[in-house]
């Protein structure tokens, strides 16, 4: 029997997880859990590359302990964050995308290539934290002059198991600069803003194999979290899905990229799958409860903090896609800042972020609609989120969507998935 790992890692916990075939599914065992998070060092925002590697490392030797036969692993985080690297020396700090550092730099790019010829090119939607505004950030700091090679998270995480500098194709589309027709780099891209053609080498499809570790095949799953996510899920026909984690991913899937004027206006983004476009919409995502949890009430389970949002009556709402609640000192100060009519209790706040999440949920879902020209009935619901009853109830209301929570590892079983059906590289 084949065994194969999958270590996903986001922006909060990582989590290794075991899987095989057996009875004509994949069947999965956790082997080890760790806990991720932003450091903040010199008033920068950064990720501490050492503990993401000692921790990759301990969770595969539990799973070896476990599955001696482990045939093959992979890696998957979110997107966009990368590592630079002076040969094998990674060029500190490592970044987070949640560094306010872009904000000079954003607008240097677009005045050398405005956001209207950018979407035209990727197809990529507007964020601040895009791979494409930190790596010009990092030009105008001087760090890209000693650099020789530029490595997503998964990427580099990986290299620092087998030796090998690969690039995949799902985790790139993140970057900002994949070319939406091409599915490579736009060179135009890399010429206009005067950045090092060193860096950018062509990219590999997942289930490509790229080396060893420990006796164990290392292969490149879709090593976007999204990527696999929306690969684990069990979907039957074509319909909406929401990967809902820190971020809420809602998107589908299409034959061919849009472009459009009226998909740039929308904000929509075209990033890689397997095969596939996903087409779809980043919201802000459980980002907003988990800070509010931290702040209000950490002593609280979940179960108790939904039961009394939902039995609340404070029906003020906020755009949950508003920069202020990027990356606040105070979540609570960001929603008071949003609000004219101010919550009483904590649960208010809570009612408020799910009620908000739900509007934006069905906003997003109509521009989809409408700018792919479909109807969809049906919204597949995976990640964390999935277990929230109640902001399931209040999407399905919302959406007018048949709502099909799966409160399954999704990130881990399209990791899986991959691996199960490897290719040698």
């Amino acid at each position: 029997m084949k065994h194969c790992l999958a270590i996903d890692i986001g922006a909060s916990s990582g989590r290794h997880i075991v899987g095989w075939m057996g009875g004509g599914e994949i069947r999965t065992r956790e082997v080890y859990r760790f806990p991720n998070g932003v450091q903040e060092r010199d008033g920068h925002l950064t990720w501490d590359l050492d503990a993401l590697n000692a921790h990759v490392r301990a969770g595969i030797d539990a799973a070896l302990a476990a599955y001696p036969d482990l045939d093959s692993l992979s890696i998957d985080t979110w997107g966009v964050d990368y590592v630079l690297l002076k040969g094998d020396e990674e060029i500190l700090p490592c970044y987070a995308y949640r560094d306010g550092r872009t904000a000079g730099p954003i607008e240097a790019v677009h005045a050398i290539m405005p956001f209207e010829e950018l979407y035209r090119r990727t197809g990529i939607q507007f964020e601040p934290f895009n791979t494409i505004y930190q790596l010009y950030a990092d030009k105008l700091a001087g760090r890209l002059e000693d650099a020789t090679d530029f490595l997503m998270m998964p990427e580099y995480l990986m290299y620092r198991l087998c030796g090998a500098k690969a690039h995949e194709y799902t985790e790139a589309t993140t970057t900002g600069m994949i070319r939406a027709q091409t599915g490579a780099y736009d060179p135009g891209i890399i010429e206009a803003l005067g950045l090092p053609p060193r860096l950018f080498h062509p990219l590999s499809q997942p289930g490509t194999v790229i080396g060893t570790y420990k006796g164990v095949k290392v292969v490149l799953c879709p090593t976007h979290d999204t990527a696999s996510a929306v690969e684990g899920i069990p979907m039957e026909g074509d319909a909406l899905y929401l990967s809902s984690g820190t971020w809420s991913l809602l998107g589908v899937k299409l034959e061919r990229p849009l472009t459009d004027e009226a998909s740039r206006l929308a904000n929509c983004s075209n990033e890689g799958g397997v095969g596939y476009t996903r087409y779809l919409k980043n919201i802000m995502g459980m980002w907003l409860v988990n800070r509010l949890r931290e702040e209000l009430c950490p002593e609280k389970l979940w179960d108790e903090i939904t039961r009394e949002a939902q039995a609340g009556n404070f029906d003020a709402l906020v755009d949950v896609d508003d920069p202020a609640f990027m990356a606040p000192r105070s979540m609570r100060a960001a929603f008071d800042g949003q609000l004219s009519q101010k919550p009483e209790q904590p649960a208010d706040y809570f009612r408020c972020a799910y009620r908000s999440l739900a509007e934006g949920y069905r906003r997003a879902i109509a521009q989809i609609e409408r700018n792919t020209g479909r109807t969809y009935d049906k919204l597949y619901i995976v990640g964390g989120g999935a277990k929230n009853g109640y902001l399931n109830r209040l999407t399905a209301e919302a959406t007018g969507k048949r709502v099909v929570a799966l409160p399954i590892e999704a990130t881990c079983l399209g990791n899986l998935k991959i691996q199960l059906t490897d290719k040698e590289a």
